[in-house]
């Protein structure tokens, strides 16, 4: 079985790619052999965009999904469409790129959340323009504008992101670096990603970020919830 070559994983700014078509699923998805769409996992939606074949014809991607062993991915666009396409003939995939970068702002802005609150992360969630991060957080007391200044002063460093790999050996050699309970690391391949922001954060991520904080803007902390005994949802939004 081919599996998809997940270009975003190198270049989360890319838009669009050439692709080769590996099949078709029952539930309305096209299977290609490489793309830039973020299929769902860890918290971030799957992309949304269009894939047009070389007659010109357009069909929306509504969502982008792993297969059943994740080493393929399937972007959905219904089975009538799903029909049209065969094995081995090259398409064009065309990212919706506002709704993407927004994922990514956010996604990044969580990043920092974790670390103004040094706490383990018991889950997640991306949305657009907005995310939470769940902590494990015996007590109350946290203040929604004091959190909000800590965040944006890390923002305003303008600290660059980037990504590298260690082995699986090596992660488990420093579980420190694990900040998320109820996730996994990406990982079975042998290698784990790891998502560093200069000076401020390193953790293990198999998700698109910005490459600098600076690009995430202004941000707020928008409702702080109790969701247990330990428990605390904060929720987060971008302010443009």
């Amino acid at each position: 079985m081919t599996a998809t070559t997940l270009l975003f994983r190198d270049d989360a700014y890319a838009t669009s790619c050439e692709a080769r078509v590996l099949g078709t699923t029952p539930e309305g998805g096209v299977i290609l052999d490489r793309t830039v769409f973020y299929a769902q996992g860890g918290g971030q939606p799957g992309d949304a965009g269009a894939i047009v074949k070389a007659s010109g014809d357009r069909f929306d991607i509504t969502n982008t999904v792993y297969g059943a062993d994740r080493s393929q991915v399937v972007h959905l666009v219904g089975a009538e469409a799903a029909s049209r396409f065969a094995d081995g003939e090259t398409v064009q995939l065309q990212l919706d790129w506002h709704r993407r970068l927004k994922r990514m702002r956010i996604h990044t802005a969580l990043h920092l959340l974790s670390v103004v609150l040094p706490y383990p992360v018991t889950g997640g969630a991306i949305g657009e323009g907005d995310g939470r991060l769940d902590f494990d957080i015996p007590d109350a007391g946290l203040d929604k504008a004091d959190i909000t200044e800590k965040l944006n002063a890390l923002i305003a460093r303008n600290a660059p992101v980037t990504e590298r790999w260690i082995t699986d050996e090596e992660l488990d050699a420093n579980p420190g670096l694990v900040k998320t309970m109820s996730v996994k690391p990406p990982r079975g391949s042998g290698r784990v990603r790891l998502v560093e922001i200069e000076g401020i954060d390193l953790q293990p991520c198999g998700g698109t970020h910005v490459r600098r904080t600076g690009e995430i803007g202004a941000v707020t902390v928008t409702d702080i919830e109790k969701k247990g005994k330990q428990n605390r949802r904060v929720r987060v939004s971008l302010v443009d």
